[in-house]
């Protein structure tokens, strides 16, 4: 779904080496949404001074120190999320029916936060937009 490509920004080849990966990807016919989306990171940036990326849209992070990889996580989320169609909710749901069996079922449910006071819980998901709508007709409430 996504080519994450990770570069140590301080080799004195570093483009070349980027020009050879491409051509590598390009000869293995990897389709053309995938190579226009690839997602280009610089590492080791802490080893230079005030750096900044000259390539448009790629990421700056530092793996050792920790730096950009927020970022980078968001990016690919966001990314991925695209490439599949899908998207992240939050729904709430009423836990004495079905609705949270189904969602363990038909989506990806990262979070659950129980409201005991009235019965439900806010429920983070990841679903596609199929899978949103049967839900939705399931469960119209």
């Amino acid at each position: 779904d996504l080519i994450v490509h990770v570069r140590d920004i301080t080799h004195p080849e570093t483009i070349l080496q980027k020009a050879t990966v491409l051509s590598v990807l390009k000869n293995l016919n990897i389709p053309r949404h995938l190579l226009d989306s690839i997602v280009e990171v610089h590492n080791k940036v802490d080893l230079i001074e005030r750096y900044k990326p000259t390539e448009e849209n790629a990421l700056a992070i530092s793996a050792l120190h920790g730096h950009g990889l927020e970022e980078l996580k968001q990016e690919i989320e966001k990314k991925i999320l695209t490439a599949t169609g899908k998207k992240i909710l939050t729904i709430n749901v009423n836990l004495e029916g079905p609705q949270l069996s189904w969602l363990y079922k038909e989506a990806t449910v990262q979070e659950v936060e129980v409201m005991p006071e009235d019965g439900t819980a806010r429920v983070k998901v990841i679903i596609s937009s199929s899978a949103f709508s049967k839900y939705k007709n399931l469960f119209p409430n």
